[in-house]
């Protein structure tokens, strides 16, 4: 019986676009929620799923290590993300912390720069 209220709560999850998961876990860390949307739709636009699921995995190594897991500083992102094999996700990463206003807009230029973007 109980199995059924979980039903539609189920579905709902897998629903979920990797923005929203993004948002949910940003927001678990303490980013503020238009911060945290802004950062995850920038993500799910510049990022292959592979990627977003490499940095996922990563984050969740982090937060288990970490001695204040419900904090998250823009250089812990960054830290995360430079885990990745991929260049590219640490520079999206950086861009979308700086465009999002996690970090001094002077940056955004520099992290353009270095990505051709």
């Amino acid at each position: 019986m109980r199995l059924l209220y979980l039903t539609p709560l189920l579905s709902l999850a897998a629903c979920a676009t990797p923005s929203d998961r993004i948002t949910d876990a940003l927001e678990g860390y303490g980013l503020a929620p238009q911060q945290a949307r802004c950062v995850g739709d920038r993500l799910q636009s510049r990022l292959s799923v592979g990627q977003l699921q490499e940095l996922a995995g990563l984050a969740r190594t982090y937060r288990e290590n970490d001695p204040n897991p419900q904090a998250l500083t823009p250089t812990d992102l960054i830290r995360v993300a430079s885990g990745v094999h991929d260049v590219r996700v640490p520079l999206e990463v950086g861009k979308a912390a700086a465009n999002c206003g996690l970090i001094p807009g002077t940056t955004i230029g520099l992290l353009n720069m270095i990505s051709g973007a």
